[in-house]
């Protein structure tokens, strides 16, 4: 049976005073300083106090998944996520994250942490025992000091990987030994900070050991965690100040950054994944130790990362640091999944529907996207406009030649090891639970949930639908509950003609970029039915390009692909490139009504949802080519500023669009013709 501990309807929550607040209210740096001086310091100011989330996630193995979201995790765990350990050295039998003398950094907690998720969702024995071994090991090395990990680690930040992943673990399992060796790692912590300081990585990720404190605190209630909350508080990186003067409003450079003598200040905070790490960090120490300010701060955060940095797939740049609005620029598939889980977290903290709405842009657009149908190989940056796949010089603000091959280890087995949560972690929080003992629909696909509701009873609901592909989406209660409670249903903010009927019966029509209520005594075969329209969106993007939207989905350009081998290796995880076989530099001709420009065609979501061939949406419009929209750099040339004159001659032809996920090779940012 899965723990309960998490999802149970919470008490109202105590406040509990800490040694000292994290303060917002010094004067952001200038773009000119913005160094290593933007570092938290605590100041006597109110007493901090820990409060409970909006809403509280569920625990690993309380949400089964379903339909399409089913198979692809199995081809998750078909590919390179179930069988990674048995050729790839950082994580083989030596890793000394198994005892050896190997990698013994952060290559083994994050393939951890996408491992353990796995392999509870699918229930698969062979999965749950590649991660109880490192499980284990863990669990029984912990030193008399209360240390774990590798004795040669001296860095704080892989340690806050592998609590996480021990967090999930005893979730779905109730090991009794997980608990005990959280509170002897954290006293441990607290007597070593002030001599053993954060630094580098661990200076700006502080904030992901919150997620394990609080998880913690809320089953001890020991106030030295609030302590340890504020120390790491007072060490870490103060993301807050940055946004509230966003230095970086232009592309970066190796130079700009100061990059040539190894790592600087300035990278790291310009970082892509550590800036996807950042979008909790606020929030979560705002509700553990700090201020009203901190965790509205999450929303200047994005206005910036929107503006200066904003790419059609719903991520920003960051290949590898900030690099602008151009969609020939790219973003770090690790950036991808920690974005991912940063929106399921604000989610949860916040109650605020438009993080979902950020998370299922990116779940279903940036993460397929930047892997083969097979998930046996994977790029270490994706591009929206990506034309041609190659290892070959391209305008990336810091990274290599071949960091948009499809492969193995690409430019940096950062992501090799990293990008395993992604799907995972999107299923188990698929569903939340709300204060008042109800359950929150946070994310839409197809899935089980049981859990316990008003007055503890456990309570089982079947949710049919092919979302993203489709628009319906259907509630089935397997197992009732006496009580009433309350289901909760996030409509999106593009969802604005949305229909419920409740037992075939309208309701009263939701309201876009809300949760609608439905509170009832749910009986046995209970059905509510959720219809999200999807019409066809182009919002305006990099030199007034367009990128064309239906629900949650982004739509490309489908181009014919030839791929090719770069390096053969013994196991099923070779090396490619892709070169399109179809011209790319079209412009599209949308008329008087854009949206009226589109005609869709549905097509099966029986197969590999996320391929060119099977994809299970397609769009069709008119468009034409464009000579002088060539290749710069071996990318997409800048899409050319609209509206663009149609040229001489040029005859319309009919585009096929399918979505972003799907699209190994595509365009995404159109040039509109007039």
């Amino acid at each position: 049976m899965v723990a309960l501990a998490r999802y149970v309807w919470p008490l109202a929550a105590a406040l509990f005073a800490a040694l000292s607040s994290y303060s917002t209210t010094a004067a952001p740096p200038s773009p000119a300083t913005a160094t290593a001086t933007a570092t938290a310091t605590a100041t006597a100011t109110a007493p901090a106090a820990f409060q409970e989330g909006a809403f509280h996630t569920l625990p690993l193995g309380a949400i089964k998944p379903a339909g399409w979201l089913k198979r692809q995790l199995q081809i998750q765990a078909d590919g390179l996520s179930g069988h990674l350990d048995e050729f790839w050295p950082d994580l083989g039998p030596n890793s000394a994250w198994l005892g050896g003398s190997g990698e013994g950094w952060e290559r083994g907690p994050y393939y951890l942490d996408g491992l353990v998720p796995l392999a509870y969702l699918l229930d698969d024995p062979g999965l749950k025992a590649k991660a109880q071994k490192w499980i284990d090991w863990t669990l029984q090395s912990q030193r008399p000091d209360g240390g774990i990990g590798p004795a040669k680690n001296k860095d704080w930040w892989p340690n806050m990987l592998m609590l996480k992943c021990l967090m999930q673990y005893q979730e779905a399992t109730n090991d009794a030994r997980v608990l005990p060796l959280m509170e002897r790692y954290f006293a441990y912590q607290n007597s070593q900070l002030a001599a053993t300081p954060l630094h580098e990585w661990a200076k700006y990720r502080w904030a992901e050991e919150l997620l394990p404190i609080r998880w913690t605190y809320e089953k001890t209630k020991n106030p030295q965690l609030l302590t340890l909350a504020a120390q790491l508080a007072q060490q870490g990186y103060n993301w807050q100040q940055l946004y509230a003067n966003f230095p970086f409003t232009t592309p970066t450079s190796t130079e700009s950054l100061g990059l040539k003598g190894g790592l600087s200040e300035t990278s790291l905070q310009a970082h892509g994944v550590n800036n996807a790490m950042a979008l909790k960090m606020p929030v979560l120490w705002g509700m553990t130790g700090g201020t009203e300010a901190d965790r509205q701060s999450i929303y200047q955060q994005l206005r910036m990362l929107d503006q200066y940095h904003g790419l059609p797939n719903g991520m920003y740049s960051g290949d590898e640091h900030f690099s602008g609005r151009n969609p020939s620029q790219g973003i770090e598939l690790c950036a991808v999944v920690e974005a991912q889980y940063s929106y399921e977290e604000l989610l949860a903290l916040l109650g605020d529907p438009s993080f979902g709405d950020r998370l299922e842009k990116i779940t279903f657009n940036a993460l397929p996207a930047t892997f083969d149908p097979t998930m046996w190989a994977h790029q270490y940056d994706q591009q929206p406009n990506q034309v041609l796949v190659s290892k070959a010089k391209r305008p990336w603000s810091t990274n290599g030649d071949d960091s948009n091959v499809f492969g193995l280890e690409p430019w940096f087995g950062c992501c090799t090891a990293n990008m395993h949560q992604g799907w995972p972690k999107f299923t188990s929080h698929l569903w939340m639970a709300s204060p008042d003992g109800g359950l929150v629909a946070a994310a839409y696909a197809p899935n089980n949930v049981t859990a316990p509701v008003r007055g503890g009873e456990t309570i089982t609901i079947r949710e049919d639908t092919d979302y993203p592909f489709r628009e319906t989406i259907r509630f089935t209660v397997e197992k009732a509950a006496k009580q009433p409670f309350a289901l909760r249903l996030r409509i999106p903010a593009w969802a604005t003609k949305a229909t419920v009927t409740v037992n075939g019966k309208p309701a009263k029509a939701p309201k876009a970029g809300t949760f609608y209520v439905v509170e009832q005594a749910w009986k046995a075969n209970d059905v509510v039915e959720l219809r999200l329209p999807m019409e066809v969106r182009v919002p305006a993007g990099f030199n007034q390009s367009v990128s064309v939207e239906r629900g949650p989905l982004v739509y490309s350009l489908k181009l014919g692909e030839s791929w090719s081998k770069l390096r053969d290796r013994p196991t099923a995880a070779d090396d490619y490139e892709v070169q399109a076989t179809t011209p790319w530099n079209y412009g599209l001709l949308l008329g008087a009504k854009p949206t009226a420009a589109f005609k869709v065609q549905e097509k099966p979501t029986t197969g590999v949802v996320f391929s060119p061939a099977e994809a299970p949406v397609e769009l069709r419009v008119s468009g034409v080519r464009l000579p002088q929209w060539e290749l710069a750099q071996n990318s997409a040339g800048p899409v050319p500023a609209s509206p663009v004159t149609r040229p001489a001659g040029a005859q319309p032809e009919t585009l096929t669009l399918i979505p972003y996920g799907a699209a190994k090779l595509r365009v995404t940012s159109f040039p509109v013709v007039k």
